[in-house]
């Protein structure tokens, strides 16, 4: 642990031991303020005897009973009631409330189910829950101690709404009201308090996460943590084992991502002191994370003091959290780190692609495979300027075999003359690397692409019953020293395709291009890299090794097709001599170089002499 990690957890520590510490004081004090009135309460309204018939057991009983209940009677309705939960709901989302605390307990999304086909609850259970800490008789008190009273209503336009107030007495009254509209994910959130003034609310809210997919450990490693400052700057982290982060500028919204679904808190006056503590290291394989977060609220001054906030809970659909124009697409990787910027092509050419044909074709696979072609005809040029320099390589090899013998072991002649052969026959000999290397920022854009396209989700082909996830043909429980830590306890059928079609192109481009004998590992490298890929790949999802494994088909069929019918090696070996018979050309870059050293020259002669 870093200094800062210390020093932010150790204020998170500090914090939330004063908070404890003192809301534990406020309610002794409180409680002990209540006996005091109870038993004042009791001797200005004495009780009557009892039935002398029963025991003395009994009647101390009863008694207890009766001076409990007279007691509940008159404490405020907030400290007097019973917990319930309310459900407030549109088409798209179903969300319960409890009204002790007044904070959502469960949310289910009605359009999804999980991989085992049930409600899709992407939290319930007692550790989620939403606390305020209220300024009361120079005290305080949470809000999760309250008791709440709901009023459901149902607007003309279909809106749902659900309004809980906590009457504290004396004045004192929190209302918390949520909001629905009739069609979405976005939930409004209103706080409102009376009698209690105070410039900033400390806030908790702890969520858990439930497994919604087949790869409890696959939606682990991509649980992120996202936030946006208000200055508009924004950042991420990946939740791996025990996670501690203080955000210490004002906060406009926070995020919480699993693999295809989200939530996230929204406030138009920002969080302030912001402390997230997030871990994976859990036991139950139902939960895929716990969260806590803590933050201060900025409420708003006036004789009722608010403070809004919008809530998302919904699926990582790009579109969707791109509607509400304040960056929560950000949740979507379409790329980050080193490779941000292949998150350009996802946006802007591989959605939409992917969206129209969907809408056309409907079967995903596919859809899958007619991307493939699209990207292969769009990379046509680049891979035909990469096969034609491996003709013309091939043409020059007895060349270069010539000058290999004539300069013996002295390699750095050999490579003085090879370049010469190369300038005066015009090749460039990284001819076939270049076009190859444009060809990268696409096959990375799909890797990103692919393992989020949330209509992937439980799409079935061939023995893949969900695309999304890694197809499996035979599976074992026991752990196997390094292969299940490498490989997996699986064997995916698309990811040993892949591999197979990987090995096939590397022989096939082995045959169809010279090889340089003083490399031995650029030899063998295209026939280890597909098994060292294959233990990567074997957990990832179906629909990405599935488009691997096409496009390696592809990249056969094309390269046998330019090879055979559109490149003519003889007429490449005739043009190659006729380049030798002409003077050597300069290159672009050399005339420019030049261009740019005689107008150097020209203003220097232009220059007055010193005297």
């Amino acid at each position: 642990m870093d200094k800062n990690s210390a020093i932010g957890f150790g204020l998170l520590v500090a914090m939330l031991i004063g908070y404890f510490t003192y809301n534990n004081y406020s309610q002794n004090k409180f409680h002990e303020q209540q006996r005091i009135d109870s038993i004042a309460y009791a001797k200005a309204h004495p009780k009557p005897l009892l039935d002398t018939t029963k025991s003395a057991v009994t009647n101390t009983s009863a008694a207890a009973d009766a001076l409990n209940d007279s007691l509940k009677k008159n404490l405020p309705p907030a400290f007097n009631g019973t917990a319930q939960e309310v459900v407030l709901e549109n088409g798209k989302l179903s969300v319960k409330i409890n009204t002790k605390g007044a904070f959502p307990s469960s949310a289910e999304l009605k359009e999804y189910k999980t991989y085992s086909k049930e409600p899709l609850l992407l939290f319930k259970g007692t550790n989620n829950s939403m606390s305020l800490i209220l300024p009361v008789n120079n005290g305080a008190i949470a809000t999760s101690d309250l008791f709440f009273v709901p009023t459901q209503k149902t607007e003309a336009n279909g809106d749902h709404s659900v309004e809980l107030v906590a009457d504290m007495g004396e004045g004192k009254k929190v209302t918390v009201t949520y909001s629905l509209p009739a069609d979405g994910y976005m939930m409004q959130y209103n706080i409102r308090l009376n009698g209690m003034p105070a410039a900033t609310l400390p806030l908790t809210w702890n969520l858990q996460g439930n497994s919604t997919e087949k790869d409890v450990i696959n939606e682990r490693t991509a649980t992120q943590i996202y936030y946006r400052y208000k200055n508009n700057d924004d950042d991420y982290f990946t939740v791996r084992g025990d996670k501690k982060e203080t955000l210490e500028k004002p906060t406009a919204w926070l995020g919480y991502r699993q693999l295809y679904f989200s939530t996230a808190l929204i406030a138009d006056e920002g969080f302030n002191k912001v402390n997230i503590h997030s871990t994976t290291q859990l036991d139950s394989n139902k939960i895929v994370s716990k969260s806590a977060f803590t933050f201060d609220l900025p409420i708003k001054a006036g004789t009722e003091q608010m403070f809004a906030m919008r809530w998302y809970i919904g699926p990582n659909d790009y579109k969707i959290l791109k509607s509400y124009n304040i960056n929560l697409d950000d949740m979507v990787p379409y790329g980050y780190g080193l490779f941000s910027f292949v998150k350009y092509i996802n946006k802007w050419f591989l959605l939409p692609m992917f969206t129209f044909l969907a809408s056309a074709v409907g079967n995903y696979a596919l859809v899958l495979v007619l991307m493939t072609l699209i990207i292969r005809l769009c990379l046509s040029f680049f891979t035909y300027k990469s096969y034609l320099s491996s003709a013309k390589m091939r043409v020059l090899k007895p060349e270069l075999d010539e000058l290999r013998e004539q300069c013996g072991d002295d390699k750095q002649k050999f490579s003085i003359e090879q370049m010469k052969l190369y300038k005066t026959a015009g090749v460039n000999p990284l001819g076939g690397c270049l076009p190859m290397l444009f060809q990268m920022p696409i096959l990375l854009s799909l890797y990103y692409f692919i393992p989020t396209a949330l209509p992937l989700r439980q799409q079935s082909f061939l023995w893949a019953k969900d695309l999304s996830t890694y197809d499996s043909i035979a599976s074992w429980t026991s752990n196997i020293p390094v292969l299940s830590s490498v490989y997996g306890n699986h064997v995916s059928l698309f990811t040993l395709l892949m591999t197979a079609s990987s090995l096939f192109l590397a022989i096939y481009n082995r045959n169809m291009t010279p090889q340089d004998p003083n490399n031995p590992m650029m030899k063998w490298m295209p026939f280890i890299f597909p098994f060292f890929l294959m233990g990567f790949f074997n957990k990832m999802a179906a629909a990405l090794t599935f488009y691997y494994f096409v496009s390696n088909m592809l990249s056969i069929l094309q390269q046998f097709i330019i090879q055979k019918f559109i490149i003519d090696e003889k007429k490449v070996h005739a043009q190659i001599q006729e380049n030798k018979t002409k003077p050597p050309t300069q290159s672009k870059w050399a005339e420019r170089i030049a261009e740019m050293q005689k107008a150097q020259a020209d203003r220097g002669k232009q220059l007055p002499k010193k005297k």
